[in-house]
């Protein structure tokens, strides 16, 4: 039922993806693995596989486990929390899950406070020794933000749906996030912890206009590189490369590169 659930959230935010693009996984790779985020305030929904609940109020600031899913075919409805199992669905699709996908699924409000469901493909290539990967991800209804490091701007004007990412010395960073172009904090200051061999994507949710913005928090481990790894001695918010940030940070369009191997048809949406 769990698998049902998560693949059914996979395909309904593929709608919104290309129909059609090649899987970037390894040959070897089997199944997918996926993580769905919920990041709306004040809303719950129910999800149906195949005409069958497999999730009942689905809630506000839940992270799921990533789940090994099998390949295969799913009919999708998803309705609001407690509706009629006939009601018509908020969004229903059929969708077909390949191979080798590493995907987070985060339902989340648009920047104009509209929800949504976005795909994004996590990096899990490996990081160097005494290193990890820090992700921020905008799904918040808010104008563009920069992520602040001890006052100062390292990632900026990171608009909704969009992440930056660096890979840095494992430890604490002390981050936080303000309006682009401006230094007070809406979320934040707060300890973000860089750990050696994971990815810490950190996702922030919400509305600015209703005064509840938060964070939420999702980490991918097992990005170890190989033990004769050299650690290049970066420090700070820096990138790999040596360039100092802002990182570019993915469009809309590259988004939809997480659609690699499913092959989508969409079958209603509903205001």
């Amino acid at each position: 039922m769990k698998k049902l659930l998560i693949s059914s959230l996979l395909a309904a935010a593929a709608v919104t993806a290309a129909p059609s693009l090649a899987t970037a996984a390894p040959a070897q790779s089997s199944g997918a693995k996926v993580t769905v985020v919920h990041g709306i305030p004040d809303t719950v929904v129910d999800v149906y596989v195949n005409d069958e609940l497999t999730l009942d109020d689905f809630a506000f600031g839940t992270v799921t486990d990533a789940l090994s899913l099998p390949a295969g075919d799913y009919a999708i409805a998803v309705r609001a929390g407690d509706a009629a199992a006939d009601a018509d669905p908020i969004l229903s699709a059929d969708a077909t899950l390949a191979d080798g996908n590493n995907v987070s699924i985060v339902a989340h409000l648009d920047a104009a406070g509209s929800p949504k469901l976005t795909p994004f493909v996590n990096d899990t290539a490996p990081v160097a020794a005494g290193k990890g990967r820090l992700v921020v991800r905008h799904t918040a209804a808010a104008p563009a933000v920069d992520v602040l490091a001890g006052g100062q701007p390292a990632f900026t004007n990171l608009s909704n749906p969009n992440e930056a990412k660096a890979d840095l010395p494992a430890g604490t960073v002390s981050a936080a996030v303000a309006l682009t172009g401006t230094t007070a904090p809406v979320i934040g200051p707060a300890d973000v912890p860089v750990t050696e061999g994971s990815a810490t994507i950190v996702y922030a949710v919400g509305s600015a206009e209703a005064s509840n913005l938060q964070v939420l928090v999702q980490t991918i481990s097992g990005l170890h590189s190989s033990p004769d790894a050299v650690n290049t001695g970066n420090s700070g918010l820096a990138a790999d490369d040596g360039s100092q940030l802002p990182v570019g940070v993915m469009t809309a369009g590259a988004l939809a590169l997480v659609a690699g191997g499913l092959v989508v048809s969409r079958r209603r949406q509903a205001a």
